[in-house]
């Protein structure tokens, strides 16, 4: 459940309709009778064949699937390590969103899965070159082994304002 803490005022939050629908959709709230789902595939960056929606959009909202360092359209990861991973990560982000009619900034929350959380710094130093007006919500973790041998991988959650 949702609670605002005692000492806040309801006017100390601003949100835009479709980030409110957003968040309630988080909490089980916002369900309706006429949501809408789609599957779009833009073949921009993932090869045909995977078993992977590059995006899914729900109402407002594109759901992008984690992105890794690949050559779009390849199953082979850049070389270069870290930095040039991270780049290609955020460029096949930035793509797909531009296929699907939107920008990193309708980005609203990421994912960062490392390889070696100690390449933490590195990532951040090209990731925040990819947004101009905001950050997005983000959470950063180590993993054991992503696809492909990885050193990153990225999910983000973006809405689409249609007004």
């Amino acid at each position: 459940m949702f609670r605002l803490p005692l000492n806040t005022q309801l006017q100390d939050y601003m949100f835009t309709r479709n980030v409110l629908i957003f968040l309630l959709s988080l909490t089980g709230c916002a369900h309706t009778h006429n949501t809408h789902v789609e599957y779009p595939t833009s073949a921009t960056v993932l090869p045909d064949g995977l078993p992977i929606s590059e995006a899914v959009r729900v109402d407002n909202t594109l759901y992008l699937s984690g992105m890794i360092g690949i050559t779009p359209r390849t199953m082979q990861l850049v070389s270069g390590g870290i930095e040039a991973e991270s780049r290609q990560t955020m460029d096949n982000i930035e793509a797909i969103l531009k296929a699907h009619g939107a920008s990193m900034d309708n980005i609203v929350k990421c994912t960062a899965m490392l390889a070696d959380i100690s390449e933490w710094g590195t990532f951040n130093q090209v990731y925040k070159t990819y947004f101009n007006s905001h950050y997005p919500a983000r959470s950063a973790l180590g993993a054991n082994g992503l696809a492909l041998g990885a050193r990153v991988e990225v999910e983000c959650f973006a809405i689409i304002d249609d007004d």
